[in-house]
């Protein structure tokens, strides 16, 4: 949990809170929903916690309960003091919530995209998508490759939050795929975007469930998977999603039908794109019961649909994110496995930092490799569970950023 402060003031006595009150510390002083009855209690409460915190999760609900607490004290006939200092108060609050989220690392992100997954309230859930949405946007326009590798790498080795993570990941490559390599429309990169992180929003309990469960799914479970594309479409409706294009994306995103991306309708091309994606990102997360592939084998396996011929939207994912994908391992013909750090000139040359020498010793700093030079070549991917190394993903993510050659697509 990510704590941000919160003003007395913003809150609405006798109002149901929109977000829990936690104290400095993250215990629960009030939960969502409760109503508190008097503004001696609040201080009661304020001064108990040592202050009045929430996760950053919750705030953008914050601020909107800041204007509508405006609001108030205009209907109150309140003093031009009292609603300056009010205004002074919320706006230092919006001011945090700005900085808070240029501040967000990955693990933040997963919360949001994880209380996206689990909201059943259409405001709040409105607000934290277009959250998320931009926040991801953001961070691929800044370093795509920091976010590629942020997300491969949280994919193949965490298990918690797995659908906020899996959600994230193949909104991420489809919308990659779909801005540098099928140059769709802003729309439908946005829309795509927006798909993908709710595909699966009517089964993010038994994803969560299924990546740390040991035995096969039940019947139960299995009915579960089976009908949770039409269950969130549902949702989705319930929530206040009125594009029949994005609903439509959402119950097909498990078909399989081979074919032409040009021989499709907008929503079907969508739908295939996260199809295959989202073949992608299952094959590459840990399961309790399951090994997960190595990140260039997962990929190859959505490169060929399902009449064994080259997939239109398999092979934009490839071309977008390469076959060798930041966050993944590799063996270099030197002997030394590295993780890539960055997509080169074409889908096998990527740039990587080496973390194991070729003695098998773990290095002391990474070094930067240019695979597309010989004596450097990759010679294989290598799976993250056989490379013991422990990295510290925020030292790694500014290697990302090191320039290299624009791709030629």
């Amino acid at each position: 949990m990510h704590l941000v402060p919160v003003n007395i003031e913003s809150i609405r006595i006798g109002q149901p809170l929109p977000f829990p009150l936690v104290d400095k510390d993250g215990i629960l002083l009030a939960k969502k929903s409760f109503v508190i009855p008097s503004r001696r209690e609040l201080d009661e409460i304020s001064h108990r916690g040592g202050g009045l915190f929430i996760d950053v999760a919750d705030s953008e609900a914050h601020h909107r309960a800041y204007v509508e607490r405006l609001y108030d004290l205009v209907r109150e006939d309140k003093s031009l003091g009292e609603i300056a200092g009010a205004k002074i108060s919320g706006e230092s609050a919006s001011d945090r919530v700005a900085e808070q989220d240029d501040r967000m690392d990955w693990l933040d992100l997963q919360e949001v995209a994880n209380s996206l997954l689990r909201e059943s309230q259409p405001a709040m859930f409105r607000d934290r998508l277009v959250r998320l949405q931009r926040q991801l946007l953001r961070n691929m326009q800044r370093n795509a490759d920091g976010t590629l590798f942020a997300l491969i790498y949280l994919s193949a080795t965490d298990t918690r939050r797995y659908s906020a993570t899996h959600a994230m990941l193949v909104s991420v490559m489809c919308n990659l795929a779909a801005k540098e390599v099928l140059n769709w429309s802003e729309a439908d990169q946005i829309l795509v975007l927006q798909a993908a992180l709710t595909m699966n929003i009517g089964m993010t309990d038994l994803q969560d469930r299924l990546a740390v469960q040991l035995e096969p799914p039940t019947a139960t479970q299995r009915a579960g998977i089976d009908d949770h594309a039409e269950r969130s479409a549902q949702i989705l409706q319930n929530m206040g999603v009125g594009d029949q294009d994005w609903l439509a994306v959402v119950r097909d995103h498990h078909r399989q039908a081979p074919g032409r991306l040009a021989d499709r309708t907008r929503s079907q091309r969508l739908a295939r794109l996260i199809q295959r994606a989202d073949m992608f990102a299952a094959r590459l997360a840990p399961r309790a019961a399951r090994v997960p592939l190595a990140p260039a084998a997962a990929m190859q396996a959505c490169y060929f649909d399902e009449a064994k011929a080259i997939d239109e939207a398999g092979a934009a994912l490839i071309k977008a994110v390469g076959i060798y994908q930041p966050g993944s391992y590799v063996r270099l013909a030197t002997s030394e496995i590295a993780i890539v750090i960055k997509r080169g000139p074409n889908t096998t040359t990527p740039r990587v930092a080496v973390l194991v020498n070729r003695s098998g010793m773990p290095t002391v700093e990474p070094t930067i490799r240019d695979s597309g030079v010989k004596e450097h070549r990759i010679v294989a991917s290598v799976a993250h569970r056989d490379v013991k190394v422990q990295i510290n993903l925020e030292r790694l993510l500014p290697l990302t950023a090191v320039p290299v050659s624009d791709r030629p697509w």
